[in-house]
């Protein structure tokens, strides 16, 4: 199921990209595996995904033992945090995760910094006016980019947004042209946007990053009682 679904994934991706006039290599595809078991991320990157992304600290702490493996030795997998990180996880988020995608404030850098441990991360915007939505606003970004850029453990290296839900990917569209006007304005080439309703537009738009959950392992599992 999962190969199938991988293929049907690629589908969109390749008509995306061709009607964008860009090439396969330009659009990482990170596979969102929260709330399913490391059995699901060890399928997926035994059919060629490499990069794998996750919402909690605290769940992917539980499956981190399990998928070890994938990371050392020549593997060449790499976990993103996709999630909201909050200031006294970030030792634990620095030794678990090779990209942050979330970073969204200057003492949030400061904190990832200070564990020692070599990061790449990207700046979350707030592209809507949504208050469940995290992020940096737009004109916070050229103080927060300096500041990232004085931390010798972090490399900057793009931005990523979450627009507001919607079924229509038209209504998505304009927070992709954004983000990519942004990234352009402040010199930053990578873009995380588009999930699996809207990853075609985020293609059209610019994305270089697409989090892609439900299409590839369908409905997350209910938790229970």
């Amino acid at each position: 199921m999962l190969r199938e679904r991988l293929s049907q994934v690629e589908e969109r991706i390749h008509s995306a990209i061709a009607r964008a006039g860009r090439s396969r290599s330009d659009v990482t595809l990170i596979a969102v595996t929260k709330k399913f078991p490391a059995s699901v991320t060890l399928e997926a990157y035994a059919l060629g995904i490499r990069h794998f992304g996750e919402n909690y600290v605290q769940e992917f702490e539980t499956k981190h033992a399990a998928l070890a493996s994938l990371t050392v030795g020549g593997a060449d997998a790499t976990f993103h945090l996709i999630g909201h990180l909050q200031s006294n996880k970030t030792r634990i988020a620095a030794e678990l995760f090779q990209v942050i995608e979330t970073v969204d404030s200057e003492k949030l850098a400061r904190r990832l910094d200070q564990s020692g441990t070599p990061l790449e991360v990207m700046i979350e915007v707030k592209l809507s006016e949504e208050e469940s939505k995290a992020g940096a606003g737009p004109e916070t970004l050229p103080a927060l980019i300096d500041a990232i850029r004085n931390c010798s453990n972090l490399r900057l290296t793009g931005l990523m947004t979450m627009p507001p839900w919607s079924d229509d990917p038209e209504q998505t569209r304009p927070y992709f042209r954004k983000l990519a006007a942004l990234a352009r304005t402040h010199g930053l080439q990578k873009l995380s946007m588009g999930m699996s309703h809207d990853l075609d537009a985020a293609i059209e738009e610019g994305a270089t990053h697409i989090r892609i959950g439900t299409a590839l392992f369908g409905a997350r599992p209910r938790a229970t009682a």
